[in-house]
Order: C-alpha cells, then structure tokens, then sequence
C-alpha cells in the first residue's frame, strides 16, 4: 500500500499499482475499528451503532474492492449495510437514515478511469478528514501485518431507492413551469441517479454521457471547461433553459445558462443566498474564500449572514454545523445543505436551481446578469519550491492592503482582491484575482506571476477572465429578443480578435501572418497570454478594428491597447 493514497479529505489513488484489494481490507478493518469510537452516549445504544454503510460508484473495480472492504470491516466485528452502486450524497443520506456508526464510498469523485478510493464519514455523515480521522485509519491500516480474520460481523444489501428518491424531492416546489434541461453525466453516477429520481417529474432532460459503465468519454471533472463543450452544444442546439454537468460520483455540478455561457459556483452561491433567505431570513450562510466579493454583498443585501471559510468540504460541513447556516457553497461545485445533514449534493443543487428558474419567467442569463459585477481569474496554478516563502513574499509586497492568513494569504485593497493558497490535495500553489476591471485584473495578475513564476495548467480550469456582460451584447440580445430569436453573446475582446486577423490577412498575406507570429491580445481578449514573443497590434489593426467595432467598444479598444515587451 503506498501511504500516498492517503490524502487530506480522502483515500484515493491508482488501482492497483499504488493499492489493491488486499489494502481495500485492510483499511476496511482500520476503519471499523475507528469509526464506533466517534459515538457518544445514547448513540452507542442505536441498534446500528456498530453498522457501517458501504456503497461504490461505477468503476469496474469497485465491486471486488467492496468485497474486499467489507471482510475486512467485519473481521473487525463491526456489520455491514451494502447499499450498492449509489452517488457519494447517499452515503450521507443512508447513514442519517439509518443511524450508523459512518459510512463508507468506494470511489475516486472526479479523477480518470485508471483512479479508485474511499470516502469515508463517521457518524451524522460527519466527514473524516486528515485532522478528523484518517491519520488514525492511516497508522492501523500500514501497521496491520496480513489480511487474514474471522468475519464476526454480518453484511446485508439494502435497497434505500425509494427513501432517497423521497429525501431528494421533498425541496422540489410545485407548480412550477415546465422546464427543458441539458445534462451531461460524465459517464458517472448521475447517469444512474438522475433517471431513477427525476422519473415522472413533468422535467424534460436532454441527456448526455449517461452511460455508466466505467468508462469516460470525457474525465468525470466538470471544472475543466472544455468538459463542459457537449453540455453547451447541447442546451443550444436543444433550446434548453439551461445545463448541468455533473462529476463521477455525483457529488458536485457546474451549470450554464441557455446561450450556453458557464455560471461560476460563486454566482451560484450569490443566486442561492438571496433565495433561501427569503425562507430562512437572518440566517447566516457559508462561502469559501475564493468566491467573488459579489456573494457576500448578496447575502448582505439579503439581510442574511455572511460566514467566509476556508476550502475543503471538511471546513465547510462544520461551518455549516457550527454556526447553524442554512446554506453553502463552494467555488469548486460543492453546495451544501443543513436540511440535508450539512452535507453536499448533486441532485439537490439541482432541485433548487429547478425551483429559481421555475418560478421566474426570465431567462437563466437575465437571472444571473446582475450579479456578474466583477472581472476574475478563475483559479491559476504555479509550481514553487517553497510555497511559504512565495506567500509570505506577496503579504510583504502588497502590505498596504487588507491582510490575512485564513487559507493562504488573502489581501484586499478598494477595487481588488487576491487569495494564494497551498493545494490540499496536489504540490500546487493556487491563486484567485478579482478587480473591478478587467485592465487592472490583467495588471495584478501580472505582478503576481512576476513573484510566483509562470503558471501550469495541471489537471484545473485554465486561467480566464470572468467578465460582467458587455453593453454590447446586452444591446445585441435585446434586438435579437425583438426578432424572436435568441441573441449570441459576443465579447469586445472577440469583435477585436477578428477584425485584427482579417486586416492583417489583406495587408500581409497568410505567409506573412504566419512568419509574424501570434498575435495576442492580452488585455482585450481577456486572456493570460504569458509565452514569449508576443506583438503588438499594428496602427493599421488599430484602425480597422476602430471601424468594425461599436461605438461602445472604441473606447476600450483604445483604452486596452497594450505595449511591446
């Protein structure tokens, strides 16, 4: 067993060349003898206080690690509830229903094929993390000398379906309009629990990669956004009101509006703090750090309360517990839930974005425009020897601003803001930039990489700017909502990178365009473009575009001009 699997929120690693299923027991032996040590009281007395829940997700090898799993689970005397190929949230909701002492998923969430591991949760679905737990399951697993024991505890499969199907609905509101959805499945969990939950529901779903067989089409990671390309084909060329896709154990979702464009997980956070406080005023709700500013001025202006927190569902689920919110979300898809054990879920972040859209008779992208107020990086990655060191660096830099320490070092200035962190779970630094404008998110991130180096796309979203909608495409979509037709989004950044590409084609011929090099846009496109060699746009570019663009883009063409280096 390589102790590398042990991460700090999971097990998770290769199969089988860093575990296999002599290691699947022993961890199910080291966690059967941890976890009932968690109850208290009263709990010790439950008639399943020595059962724990045992399910896995799609992956070929996940029965036989399951098996595995389980003799060793009861080898330690504790029993065994099987609740079969099941997403992660009904684990959570299996343990709650049946008052385990926790719960166990064979699974490896979002990671390729070639991935499998276990997620494991004590008792409330309480998650059992580097700090809550698994260091411990950790030293009895690699201590144990042989996999060889008399299996006292007994193991029984339980169909739990219908209960789930139950607990998922109940957030459903009636009477709402019918709505067209896009789903992608990723080839995973959702492909099974999407059909079985949402039957006869009045939904029609277009459905996407809902086989679920082990194999993917594309990784199971909807933060990537090129996995997220057939969803916006999809909810396009469907008229759908908007898509989802989902990861492989169906724990998490990212959603695009109708023309397809992606909605952060931060402005989905900010549309669900005003929603849930119109029920549960005055509540507070929870936000990790690296969301935009726009989630708590919403819950502020909600009269709600915001709660910042650190990244990672174990910081998150017992934010949402100690503070009794009512809601949570997470920038990596995560939304979590107090009337759902303060544990997070797929299918109910869906349920409630069915009852926002339901209830409102305009488009998905009306809904979210007014909170697109700021210009964001999204998450960069940089690859450094000494994160510390780098972190402390940019708290000396940018002293003047707002400085703290509660994941990484966040520093807040007027009009902008940064978060650099440790990756919990890869050798990664990883830095969020937000600004009111989208010349000084370009001129921030610069400095930043200036101190922490170039950046590497490694397996997350790449860098991008996040932009507010440009006057322009309001415009143009309200001409095309006159005509009955749905209007495409196009960017001053796009208009720009024509016009200069068609201008030069005429002046200099393709040859010649080819020997120039790339031409970047930088700043105008919205686009980190870090590579060397970069030309800037000639007079004759300039012009052109002055002509092609709108009168609303001139001034910004002029103002984002940017200079050789």
């Amino acid at each position: 067993m390589d102790p590398a699997i042990f991460k700090a929120y999971d097990i998770r690693g290769v199969y089988p060349d860093q575990f296999d299923e002599e290691d699947a027991w022993k961890i199910g032996f080291a966690a059967a003898r941890f976890l009932p040590v968690l109850l208290h009281g009263f709990e010790r007395g439950q008639a399943n206080a020595r059962t724990i829940c045992v399910g896995r997700d799609m992956r070929p090898h996940g029965e036989s690690l399951v098996k595995a799993l389980t003799d060793g689970i009861t080898s330690a005397g504790i029993d065994v509830i099987d609740v079969g190929m099941v997403d992660t949230p009904f684990i959570y909701f299996a343990v709650n229903h049946l008052g385990t002492c926790g719960g166990i998923q064979v699974t490896a969430s979002h990671n390729p094929a070639k991935y499998n591991g276990f997620k494991v949760s004590g008792p409330g679905a309480k998650p059992v993390g580097e700090d809550t737990g698994l260091k411990d399951i950790k030293h009895i697993a690699l201590s144990l000398l042989h996999t060889k024991g008399k299996r006292t505890g007994s193991v029984r499969k339980l169909d739990l379906i219908d209960e789930y199907k139950n607990h998922v609905l109940k957030f459903l509101r009636p009477k709402l309009r019918k709505l067209k959805v896009a789903i992608d499945a990723s080839n995973g969990m959702a492909g099974k629990m999407v059909p079985a939950i949402f039957s006869g529901q009045g939904l029609e779903i277009i459905e996407i990669n809902f086989k679920h067989d082990g194999t993917f089409k594309h990784d199971p990671n909807p933060l990537i956004e090129e996995n997220l390309e057939e969803v916006k084909s999809a909810v396009i060329r469907e008229k759908c009101d908007f898509g989802v896709c989902f990861d492989g154990d169906g724990d998490r979702l990212m959603m695009v509006d109708e023309t397809g464009r992606t909605i952060g997980c931060d402005l989905m956070t900010a549309l669900m703090a005003g929603y849930f406080l119109k029920k549960h005023p005055k509540s507070t709700i929870v936000y990790d750090l690296r969301s935009s500013r726009v989630v708590a001025e919403e819950i502020i202006k909600n009269g709600g309360t915001p709660r910042r927190e650190r990244v990672g569902h174990a910081f998150m689920k017992k934010a949402l517990r100690d503070s009794h919110a009512v809601f949570g979300g997470e920038l990596s898809g995560h939304f979590y839930y107090r009337d759902n054990y303060c544990a997070d879920s797929g299918l109910i972040t869906l349920v409630h974005m069915l009852n926002i859209v339901g209830q409102n008779n305009s488009a998905v992208s009306a809904i979210i425009e007014p909170l697109r107020r700021y210009f964001g990086s999204g998450e960069i990655n940089f690859e450094v020897a000494d994160k510390k060191a780098k972190m402390d660096e940019l708290a000396k830099r940018y002293r003047e601003g707002q400085v703290d320490w509660l994941d990484g070092v966040t520093v807040g200035f007027k009009d902008w803001w940064f978060n650099c962190r440790p990756s919990n779970t890869e050798p990664l630094l990883r830095l969020v930039v937000e600004a009111k404008t989208e010349e000084l998110l370009e001129e921030r991130v610069t400095e930043i990489e200036i101190v922490l180096g170039p950046p590497v796309h490694h397996g997350k979203a790449e860098h991008r700017v996040q932009k507010p909608v440009e006057q322009g495409a309001k415009k143009q979509k309200q001409a095309g909502e006159k005509n009955g037709k749905k209007a495409t989004k196009k960017t001053v950044g796009e208009t720009i990178k024509k016009a200069v590409k068609k201008t030069a084609q005429k002046t200099a011929g393709k040859k010649k365009l080819k020997k120039a090099g790339k031409i970047t846009l930088g700043k105008v496109t919205g686009k980190a473009h870090r590579k060397s060699g970069k030309k800037t746009i000639s007079k004759t570019s300039k012009k052109s575009v002055k002509k092609t663009t709108k009168k609303s883009s001139k001034k910004a063409a002029k103002k984002r001009g940017r200079k050789k280096t």
